[in-house]
């Protein structure tokens, strides 16, 4: 943790046990213990579990990072009861106030030391031991969804064959440090809208900035969730949200399209909302590079810094397969080359026994050493193949500068936190967008030159590192190819394991299955 991180959380800690001082200084000879004590941080919360004789253990749990606050908030309510006070207004006042609530009870003629066994007498409403064990839950879970892991659903077939739409998994939130909301006023257990609404389900009313403890970063090869770098301004309507960026019809409308004209002149139908950053929506990929990574894509492979990367074991492009003639036998096909001959997005017949499918590295071995199979060659997008009208319309960074395409990309150099880079007209389009959005800079060039917040340079140091994402099926993904970098402040987690799988029944092969 770093240490402005950790004032904060000993600032936050320090004040709500402050907040209850002069409170505990008036009530404490009520109970029968000296006033000063009562003036003493962190050790006034144990004389307080004494006199309202709770564990003592409750303590020691203080000691731990955000937790501790809620337990010590606890430990306020099981004092403010031995003062007689047991409604559940006076106890949601004793935590929103942060046991502010408690400075106030000696000026309350209604609160009276009535001891601890009284406590124990009184019996809760039977709704306010509901309303009490729902509260408890939720603070749990949201603690647990913040600190420790997550729940997530995979969506889309993008990381096929590694991860499988109606996958679950549970994203670790330790492997890269937990984050804390930006919008921590939201409604739990609710990402961006709520459901069956077009309404937001948070509020901007408080934001924070970035703020992740324990930071790790993330390492090559690392299945990722992250918030969609580009979602953080979407069309609000079921066609569009991340399906159809709100950035990519807007670069269309530019090029004259009425289409694109029409959904962003018409904001009644099709609504433009913006997200914080924890709010767009979560993507998940594979990281294939790095900070300070220099990337290329060369006929579909890999390449960090010059030397081919290792692909993932179940990564997939699609293949034209030629066989013998020889009928092809569905369990054979999925037993040997994990290809579901019933499934169109992997299997496409072509006539004269011919074929397009979606195949792993291991499938075409396997292939390459059974006789019924002649011929296979990969479907390559090659730049030289690929009409003039196309640049600068599907891929990042979306010029006619650089001729890129999903098997042909780069190489580029992804930015690293404190690493400067030379400012040119090549890089410009690269590069401006993290300078200018994610680095929250005013970026611009005229004549020739570089302008950042309003002075000239020719050089920009990066705030922040940079990751570079591509989905497993790398002929079937919306990924940095199409939209470019990651910011460490979009990582939310690693995929860590499936803990259900579901497609027309459960899928009892996956379950418990770690993701690599």
């Amino acid at each position: 943790m770093a240490l402005d991180h950790f004032l904060i959380v000993f600032g936050i800690s320090l004040l709500i046990f402050l907040l209850p001082a002069i409170g505990l200084h008036r009530l404490f000879p009520k109970a029968g213990q000296p006033g000063w004590k009562g003036l003493v941080p962190f050790y006034n919360t144990w004389v307080m579990l004494d006199i309202a004789k709770r564990p003592k253990h409750w303590f020691f749990w203080q000691l731990i990072p955000v937790v501790g606050w809620f337990i010590t908030l606890g430990i306020y309510i099981e004092f403010v009861k031995v003062f007689g006070k047991w409604s559940f207004g006076s106890h949601a006042l004793t935590a929103l106030t942060l046991g502010g609530y408690i400075s106030y009870l000696p000026n309350d003629e209604a609160a009276r030391f009535i001891g601890p066994e009284r406590v124990k007498m009184y019996k809760k409403p039977s709704w306010r031991e509901w309303v009490d064990a729902a509260v408890f839950a939720i603070v749990a879970a949201t603690l647990i969804r913040i600190f420790v892991f997550e729940a997530y659903t995979i969506p889309s077939g993008s990381m096929e064959k590694t991860l499988l739409v109606n996958d679950f998994l549970f994203v670790s939130k330790f492997s890269y440090g937990p984050r804390l909301p930006n919008t921590p006023l939201s409604i739990p257990f609710v990402h961006n809208y709520i459901p069956g609404t077009k309404s937001r389900s948070y509020s901007t009313l408080i934001q924070l900035p970035y703020v992740r403890w324990f930071a790790s970063p993330v390492k090559r090869g690392d299945v990722v969730v992250f918030n969609f770098p580009a979602g953080d301004t979407v069309i609000n309507h079921p066609d569009f949200q991340s399906l159809r960026p709100y950035y990519d019809i807007k670069r269309q409308a530019e090029r004259g399209s009425q289409e694109a004209q029409y959904i962003l002149s018409n904001r009644e139908e099709f609504p433009i909302v913006v997200h914080p950053i924890d709010k767009s929506d979560n993507y998940i990929k594979r990281c294939v590079g790095v900070a300070g990574d220099q990337l290329e894509v060369r006929g579909g492979q890999v390449f960090i810094n010059g030397q081919p990367a290792e692909a993932p074991p179940q990564s997939q492009i699609r293949y034209r397969v030629e066989t013998a003639g020889q009928q092809l036998d569905e369990e054979t096909m999925k037993r040997r080359f994990n290809v579901d001959i019933n499934d169109p997005s992997q299997f496409e017949p072509k006539g004269q026994n011919q074929y397009e499918m979606m195949l792993t590295a291991e499938g075409v071995a396997n292939m390459k050493a059974d006789a019924q199979f002649k011929n296979l060659r990969p479907l390559l997008e090659d730049p030289a193949n690929v009409q003039p009208a196309y640049w600068g319309n599907n891929l990042f960074p979306y010029d006619t500068l650089h001729k890129w395409t999903v098997d042909y990309f780069g190489p580029l150099w992804i930015p690293k936190k404190g690493a400067t880079l030379q400012l040119t007209a090549q890089n410009y389009s690269v590069y401006e967008r993290a300078i200018r959005n994610y680095e929250h800079n005013e970026f611009y060039t005229q004549n020739g030159k570089f302008f950042v917040n309003g002075k000239e340079t020719t050089t920009y140091t990066f705030k922040m590192d940079y990751y570079w994402m591509m989905g497993d099926n790398r002929h079937e993904s919306q990924d940095s190819r199409f939209w470019g970098f990651v910011p460490e402040d979009r990582v939310v987690g690693k995929a860590w394991m499936i803990w259900f799988s579901y497609d027309s029944g459960p899928r009892w092969n996956r379950i418990f299955r770690i993701v690599r």
